[in-house]
Protein backbone atom coordinates (compact mmCIF):
# COMPACT_ATOMS: atom_id res chain seq x y z
CA UNK A 1 0.00 0.00 0.00
CA UNK A 2 1.36 3.26 -1.00
CA UNK A 3 2.07 5.40 1.92
CA UNK A 4 0.79 8.85 2.17
CA UNK A 5 3.72 11.48 2.78
CA UNK A 6 2.71 13.49 5.73
CA UNK A 7 6.47 14.94 6.47
CA UNK A 8 5.61 18.08 7.37
CA UNK A 9 3.15 16.84 9.75
CA UNK A 10 5.35 14.72 11.74
CA UNK A 11 7.79 17.09 11.85
CA UNK A 12 5.09 19.36 14.08
CA UNK A 13 4.77 16.07 16.34
CA UNK A 14 8.60 15.84 16.98
CA UNK A 15 8.72 20.00 17.40
CA UNK A 16 6.02 19.51 19.70
CA UNK A 17 7.72 17.22 21.77
CA UNK A 18 10.94 18.85 21.83
CA UNK A 19 12.48 16.83 18.93
CA UNK A 20 11.85 13.27 20.55
CA UNK A 21 8.17 11.64 19.98
CA UNK A 22 6.66 7.73 20.62
CA UNK A 23 5.03 5.35 18.34
CA UNK A 24 1.70 6.35 20.14
CA UNK A 25 2.37 10.32 19.18
CA UNK A 26 2.13 9.88 15.53
CA UNK A 27 -0.47 6.30 15.66
CA UNK A 28 -2.83 9.25 17.67
CA UNK A 29 -2.28 11.71 14.97
CA UNK A 30 -3.10 8.91 12.57
CA UNK A 31 0.46 8.51 10.69
CA UNK A 32 0.60 4.68 9.68
CA UNK A 33 3.41 2.20 11.14
CA UNK A 34 4.61 2.24 7.30
CA UNK A 35 5.47 5.43 6.96
CA UNK A 36 7.07 5.62 10.05
CA UNK A 37 9.56 3.05 8.79
CA UNK A 38 9.92 4.93 6.00
CA UNK A 39 11.04 8.12 7.95
CA UNK A 40 13.30 5.67 9.62
CA UNK A 41 14.87 4.51 6.03
CA UNK A 42 15.57 7.87 4.83
CA UNK A 43 17.12 8.90 8.05
CA UNK A 44 15.03 11.72 8.79
CA UNK A 45 14.24 9.60 12.30
CA UNK A 46 16.35 7.36 14.41
CA UNK A 47 15.30 4.96 17.20
CA UNK A 48 16.19 5.42 20.58
CA UNK A 49 14.59 2.21 22.07
CA UNK A 50 11.79 0.57 20.97
CA UNK A 51 8.64 2.75 20.04
CA UNK A 52 10.83 6.22 20.64
CA UNK A 53 11.77 8.18 18.11
CA UNK A 54 14.45 11.04 17.41
CA UNK A 55 14.19 13.84 14.90
CA UNK A 56 17.13 14.00 12.41
CA UNK A 57 16.77 16.31 10.03
CA UNK A 58 18.28 19.57 11.75
CA UNK A 59 21.14 17.52 13.78
CA UNK A 60 20.97 14.85 16.56
CA UNK A 61 20.69 15.63 19.69
CA UNK A 62 23.04 15.61 22.60
CA UNK A 63 23.47 12.23 24.31
CA UNK A 64 22.74 13.98 27.44
CA UNK A 65 19.76 16.00 26.42
CA UNK A 66 18.10 12.14 25.07
CA UNK A 67 19.26 10.46 28.77
CA UNK A 68 17.52 13.28 30.87
CA UNK A 69 14.17 13.36 28.34
CA UNK A 70 13.86 9.85 28.32
CA UNK A 71 15.13 8.63 31.72
CA UNK A 72 14.24 11.71 33.90
CA UNK A 73 14.89 9.86 37.13
CA UNK A 74 18.55 9.50 36.42
CA UNK A 75 21.28 11.19 37.50
CA UNK A 76 24.75 11.94 35.21
CA UNK A 77 27.59 10.63 37.42
CA UNK A 78 31.13 9.26 37.82
CA UNK A 79 33.25 9.77 34.22
CA UNK A 80 30.21 11.43 32.41
CA UNK A 81 29.76 14.09 35.46
CA UNK A 82 33.76 14.50 35.08
CA UNK A 83 33.25 15.46 31.86
CA UNK A 84 30.39 17.58 32.05
CA UNK A 85 32.33 20.27 34.72
CA UNK A 86 36.11 19.95 32.16
CA UNK A 87 37.97 17.92 34.89
CA UNK A 88 38.49 15.34 31.96
CA UNK A 89 39.13 15.80 28.46
CA UNK A 90 37.99 12.14 27.17
CA UNK A 91 34.79 11.82 26.28
CA UNK A 92 33.15 8.35 27.75
CA UNK A 93 32.54 5.76 25.46
CA UNK A 94 29.34 5.17 27.38
CA UNK A 95 27.24 7.51 29.83
CA UNK A 96 27.09 6.81 33.28
CA UNK A 97 24.06 7.35 35.27
CA UNK A 98 22.83 6.80 39.11
CA UNK A 99 19.16 5.32 39.63
CA UNK A 100 17.25 4.15 42.34
CA UNK A 101 18.24 0.26 42.88
CA UNK A 102 14.82 -0.48 43.73
CA UNK A 103 13.80 0.77 39.63
CA UNK A 104 11.74 -1.34 37.49
CA UNK A 105 15.07 -2.10 35.46
CA UNK A 106 12.80 -2.03 32.00
CA UNK A 107 12.28 1.18 32.22
CA UNK A 108 16.06 1.90 31.68
CA UNK A 109 17.10 -0.13 28.51
CA UNK A 110 18.04 2.34 25.79
CA UNK A 111 19.17 1.91 22.47
CA UNK A 112 20.70 4.72 21.83
CA UNK A 113 22.82 6.09 23.92
CA UNK A 114 24.88 3.83 25.69
CA UNK A 115 24.79 4.10 29.09
CA UNK A 116 26.24 2.34 32.06
CA UNK A 117 23.77 2.52 35.29
CA UNK A 118 24.68 2.55 38.87
CA UNK A 119 22.30 1.19 41.17
CA UNK A 120 22.46 3.05 44.45
CA UNK A 121 19.95 2.92 47.80
CA UNK A 122 17.90 5.53 48.56
CA UNK A 123 19.82 7.29 50.91
CA UNK A 124 22.63 7.99 48.82
CA UNK A 125 20.43 8.40 45.72
CA UNK A 126 19.42 12.46 45.98
CA UNK A 127 23.09 13.28 47.93
CA UNK A 128 24.25 16.28 45.83
CA UNK A 129 21.87 16.23 43.25
CA UNK A 130 21.93 19.25 41.18
CA UNK A 131 20.69 20.55 38.11
CA UNK A 132 23.16 21.19 34.78
CA UNK A 133 22.38 22.47 31.32
CA UNK A 134 22.69 20.65 27.91
CA UNK A 135 21.89 22.37 24.80
CA UNK A 136 18.91 24.62 26.42
CA UNK A 137 17.31 21.46 28.39
CA UNK A 138 17.97 20.43 31.98
CA UNK A 139 19.31 17.99 33.22
CA UNK A 140 20.23 15.82 36.82
CA UNK A 141 23.52 15.57 37.21
CA UNK A 142 25.86 15.16 40.42
CA UNK A 143 26.91 18.71 41.84
CA UNK A 144 31.50 18.83 41.55
CA UNK A 145 32.16 17.81 44.75
CA UNK A 146 29.71 14.53 45.20
CA UNK A 147 30.88 13.77 41.75
CA UNK A 148 34.55 13.73 43.42
CA UNK A 149 33.39 12.00 46.29
CA UNK A 150 32.31 8.86 43.86
CA UNK A 151 35.00 8.65 42.11
CA UNK A 152 36.96 8.73 44.54
CA UNK A 153 34.78 6.26 46.19
CA UNK A 154 35.08 3.81 43.14
CA UNK A 155 38.96 4.35 42.34
CA UNK A 156 39.38 0.59 42.21
CA UNK A 157 37.59 0.94 38.73
CA UNK A 158 38.25 3.98 37.75
CA UNK A 159 41.62 4.57 35.06
CA UNK A 160 44.47 5.52 37.67
CA UNK A 161 45.35 8.68 34.97
CA UNK A 162 41.69 9.62 34.84
CA UNK A 163 41.27 9.70 38.61
CA UNK A 164 44.44 12.10 38.85
CA UNK A 165 43.47 14.45 36.79
CA UNK A 166 39.87 14.97 37.81
CA UNK A 167 41.37 15.54 41.42
CA UNK A 168 43.74 17.82 40.15
CA UNK A 169 41.40 19.60 38.31
CA UNK A 170 38.81 19.68 41.45
CA UNK A 171 41.25 21.07 43.08
CA UNK A 172 42.15 24.33 40.76
CA UNK A 173 38.03 24.91 40.53
CA UNK A 174 37.49 27.84 42.22
CA UNK A 175 33.79 26.28 42.22
CA UNK A 176 34.74 23.31 44.06
CA UNK A 177 33.18 23.92 47.96
CA UNK A 178 35.72 21.73 50.07
CA UNK A 179 33.14 22.28 53.62
CA UNK A 180 30.74 20.30 51.12
CA UNK A 181 32.84 18.15 49.94
CA UNK A 182 33.76 16.81 52.90
CA UNK A 183 30.06 16.58 54.24
CA UNK A 184 29.31 14.11 51.57
CA UNK A 185 32.09 12.31 52.51
CA UNK A 186 30.91 11.67 55.86
CA UNK A 187 27.55 10.36 54.76
CA UNK A 188 29.20 8.35 52.03
CA UNK A 189 31.66 6.75 55.11
CA UNK A 190 34.81 7.41 52.94
CA UNK A 191 36.03 10.65 54.89
CA UNK A 192 39.93 8.80 55.22
CA UNK A 193 39.70 8.26 51.65
CA UNK A 194 39.02 11.52 50.72
CA UNK A 195 41.50 12.90 52.82
CA UNK A 196 44.41 10.40 51.29
CA UNK A 197 43.81 10.96 47.32
CA UNK A 198 41.95 14.30 47.09
CA UNK A 199 43.44 16.07 50.49
CA UNK A 200 47.42 16.01 49.31
CA UNK A 201 45.76 18.39 46.71
CA UNK A 202 43.83 20.42 48.84
CA UNK A 203 46.03 21.44 51.66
Amino acid sequence: MKTVNRYEDVKRIFESQGGIATTADMLRERVHSSYIARLLDEGHIARIKRGVYEWLSEGSKDDLEIIARLLPESTICMESALHYYGYIDRTPSVWHVAVNKHINKKKIKLAYPPIKVHFWVPRILDLGAARGEVGGAAIRIYDRDRTICDVTRHSTRIDREILNQAIRAYASDPRKNIRQLMLYATALRIQRKVERLVGMWLW
